[in-house]
């Protein structure tokens, strides 16, 4: 890639980004423990004609994207690998910004040991619900809380070390990859052999491929914020609280601990909708976390709101060079709205797929990996998650237990946070439920 400047790109008291409820809105951006500067190779202009093909085009820098760059070039480090991002970095990004115990196996099997260095482990959690059932139990494997424009910037750092180009420019278009041996063409001058699109839940790539976004019902929407962390008087603790309103609906608090929390509440579109109509998605959003979380108030300018595609409308993944990975890819667990393990499971994966695969046979390769990793996984998820919906009694049942039987708690962490399974007699009960429940 040809580029005759370079720019310096600093950390901002604030940005303009965009908000899923409707307009623009100035949004802070908490200031991390240490602070990242990184160069940044613009893109070349669209009039500069056809440039070299490169190995592999990742539109997208966040987790999946990188962790595609990292595994494409711990496989083959000579791979001409380019990430591509409308943002600088550091940036901030909605986000419950926890990082489950299962990406970090995934960052250290790309050779990324210290992603979380310098963010204290928060080994528990604590799961209320709507029928005042109630669990606080240690994790059998401690969680962190790392803003996201600390995490994302570090692991865009580690893909750089290795070999990864960064350039910024938002993509508009993807084109070709429909013949064997035909480069795939974005923004009409930049030409690869393989496409990982890594572009979050409004995903260009994706809409590129004719796949539409997700209905209302498989979409969930949330506000996140930052907030005093609770008091130090016990233990922290993750808290998910969650609530009959909008049912299947909560709110959270995470301390990252630097006396801040991130905080935020999240629910289907389609229950905001129904509930509220044209009352003001924002209005509604903001007022319940202020009414569930009465003792966190959110930092004046920190509220955003952000779209998650759940798995349970996941598209399936093509035959042929463009990939998708991540939010783009509907991959967010609808029992948690967790996204970062699966982002950095299925980006390295796509990356793997990209540099060990012919290009038409690319997404063929990638789609048998997901399925082998996360197939049987995300297929329970979904039925626990439609079911739950339906009768929210499951969930306080499962809690109650919890209390008690600590393989129960330690299986709901896995299923939310990982990719766990419903135990055989347990899911055979499960299925029973859901066909009466279909009958009905």
């Amino acid at each position: 890639m040809r580029a005759s400047t370079y720019r310096t790109v600093r950390t901002r008291p604030a940005e303009r980004a965009f908000d899923p409820l409707g307009d623009w809105a100035d949004v802070g951006t908490p200031t991390p423990p240490d602070t990242v500067t990184m160069s940044v190779m613009p893109a070349p202009p669209t009039s500069a004609g056809p440039t070299e093909v490169v190995d592999l085009l990742i539109v997208g820098a966040g987790p999946a994207g990188c962790a595609a760059a990292l595994r494409a070039l711990q496989l083959r480090p000579d791979a001409s690998v380019v990430l591509l991002d409308a943002a600088d970095f550091p940036r901030d990004k909605a986000c419950g910004d926890g990082i489950a115990p299962h990406g970090l196996d995934v960052l250290r099997a790309l050779g990324v040991p210290d992603a979380v260095a310098g963010y204290a482990p928060v080994d528990r959690m604590r799961l209320r619900t709507p029928g005042g059932a109630e669990v606080a139990t240690p994790c059998p494997r401690a969680n962190h809380v790392v803003p996201r424009k600390v995490f994302d910037a570090r692991l865009v750092a580690a893909a750089r070390a290795r070999g990864a180009l960064l350039l910024r420019a938002r993509v508009r278009s993807v084109l070709g990859g429909g013949h064997p041996g035909e480069a795939v063409v974005v923004n009409g001058d930049l030409r690869a052999r393989v496409v990982v699109g890594a572009d979050g839940a409004n995903s260009t790539t994706r809409r590129a491929l004719g796949i539409g976004p997700n209905p209302p019902g498989a979409l969930a929407i949330a506000v996140r914020g930052y907030a005093d962390a609770p008091r130090a008087d016990r233990p922290p603790e993750q808290l998910i609280d969650m609530t009959d309103e909008g049912w299947p609906a909560y709110a959270w608090s995470f301390p990252i601990g630097d006396g801040r929390a991130n905080i935020g509440y999240g629910m289907l579109r389609s229950k905001l909708t129904a509930l509220y109509g044209g009352a003001g998605g924002r209005t509604v959003l903001h007022a319940t976390l202020a009414r569930m979380l009465p003792d966190q108030p959110a930092h004046p300018g920190t509220l955003r709101a952000h779209h998650l595609p759940l798995s349970t409308w996941r598209p399936r993944q093509p035959d042929g060079p463009v990939l998708l990975a991540g939010d783009a890819a509907s991959l967010i667990n609808p029992l948690t709205g967790e996204g970062i393990y699966y982002a950095l499971l299925s980006g390295s994966l796509a990356g793997e797929a990209a540099v060990t695969a012919l290009p038409a046979r690319a997404g063929a390769a990638y789609r048998d990996a997901l399925e082998r990793e996360l197939g049987r996984h995300l297929r329970h998820t979904a039925l626990l998650a439609g079911l739950a919906g339906r009768r929210r009694t499951l969930m306080d049942s499962a809690v109650r237990a919890a209390r008690h039987r600590t393989e129960l708690y330690d299986n709901l962490l896995e299923i939310g946070l990982g990719r766990g399974t419903i135990p055989t007699g347990s899911l055979a009960r499960l299925a029973a439920r859901r066909l009466v429940a279909g009958r009905r």
